[in-house]
């Protein structure tokens, strides 16, 4: 049996624990990070890197932002492609065009890839330590510290905090946090890769495919270096299990019964298999800490139920808890009364935006009413600018809410 302790514990080396890993080490304090796997590792993901992460990574070390962009394994995306029910396509931009920046909005790159860099990054820049092949199943709270053992009790980690970060499957946040898989608030997605992919966006835009039989889900190309695309379907649990849908099968299905996508994949060849993977929706709100713990990023529930983006979210996430942490070492407090003060901070930056992406979800349930707005806008300008802003202005984001958006639709 092997003995370690620290202050602070990282479960999982993804973007939620190596962001807070990374913001830690920059306040002067060193934690002891986790993962069951080795770098590089898989993680079936989007792959979307969404402004959130650019904005996190500037308020980390610009350094990581520009090394990226170095990065062959990676693609600056500038907008997102919605395709109607009625198959009408609606592009919205990433950034307004008088807006001037050398950095792209946003970054598409494999899990596998962007992982592996930002893990890499901390252990040459941070010194940080990561314990690999390290998996650790049981805790067990007492004299104000958590004990955590690996299934063969042949390691012990003892810490005065521990910060969650091992993802979706999380352990410790369904046995211990109390994390329960609620299909209405819990989506199902596969990924695939494909080469050959036809009539790619050249601005490298995202493509959402919101089809009939996917409601509220969707069909995404995402475009990738090399010719690459990943290609997938996101739909929400409950759903699924009401239409007895089988998502692998269905993929293949979809791209075969639209002639607009049967056509762009003529020729592409898929790439390895297809791979599923859940997604904790953060549509609701959840006790995300407690006694000397706190959880971040998909081990929190905190992904967009209407984008199904998760890095972004689990990113800042990561920077809060870090800050909570360093509240904590200061304080000598590490009772679920004092760290209660992250729940808020987290919240209060992510839940207005993460509770009317919920009420997109449902509204996109109705497919006349997204047809509608996409028609509208593809003929309007200044609604189509509108909905460009709705994804950094969360009060115009709002409008979707309010019978008189659609009024002035109607009638102007």
């Amino acid at each position: 049996m092997s003995y370690l302790s620290a202050d602070i514990l990282i479960l999982g080396a993804g973007p939620a624990g190596i962001t807070t890993a990374m913001f830690l080490a920059k306040a002067g304090i060193q934690p002891l990070v986790v993962d069951k796997a080795v770098f590089p590792r898989d993680k079936v993901c989007g792959d979307a890197l969404s402004g959130k992460v650019v904005d996190v990574l500037k308020k980390l070390d610009e350094r990581i932002l520009h090394q990226l962009e170095l990065e062959p394994m990676q693609v600056g995306s500038y907008g997102v492609t919605f395709i109607a029910p009625n198959l009408k396509t609606l592009r919205v931009p990433f950034r307004a065009k008088n807006e001037q920046s050398k950095t792209a909005p946003g970054f598409i790159a494999k899990r596998i890839d962007f992982d592996d860099f930002l893990v890499r990054f901390a252990k040459e820049q941070y010194n940080i330590e990561v314990k690999e092949e390290t998996e650790l199943t049981e805790f067990e709270y007492r004299d104000n510290h958590w004990h955590c053992s690996d299934k063969k009790k042949s390691l012990t980690i003892k810490a005065k905090l521990v910060l969650v970060a091992d993802g979706a499957q999380s352990v410790f946040a369904r046995h211990v946090a109390g994390i329960e898989v609620e299909p209405e608030h819990y989506c199902a997605g596969i990924r695939a890769y494909y080469t050959g992919v036809k009539n790619m966006d050249k601005e490298n835009f995202i493509e959402l495919f919101f089809l009939d039989e996917l409601l509220p889900g969707y069909l995404w190309i995402f475009p990738l270096p090399n010719n690459q695309a990943n290609v997938g379907l996101g739909v929400r649990s409950d759903k699924i299990s009401k239409r007895k849908m089988n998502l692998k099968e269905l993929l293949p299905a979809v791209i075969n019964q639209y002639p607009q996508l049967k056509e762009r994949f003529a020729d592409a060849k898929l790439e390895g298999t297809i791979k599923g993977f859940g997604l904790p929706l953060g549509s609701k709100k959840r006790k995300i800490s407690g006694d000397g713990y706190l959880l971040t990023g998909d081990a929190a529930s905190l992904i967009d139920p209407f984008t199904g983006e998760g890095i972004g979210n689990a990113m800042f996430s990561g920077m809060f808890a870090a800050q909570q942490a360093v509240a904590c070492l200061k304080q000598n407090d590490f009772s679920v009364k004092f760290i209660t003060d992250y729940d808020k901070k987290v919240y209060t930056r992510l839940w207005r935006e993460l509770s009317l992406s919920r009420r997109m979800q449902q509204m996109v349930t109705v497919p006349w009413l997204f047809n509608f707005i996409v028609n509208k806008a593809t003929s309007n300008k200044a609604l189509q600018e509108t909905i460009s802003c709705m994804f950094t202005d969360l009060d115009l984001r709002k409008k979707l809410r309010q019978p008189k958006f659609y009024f002035d639709l109607l009638f102007r």
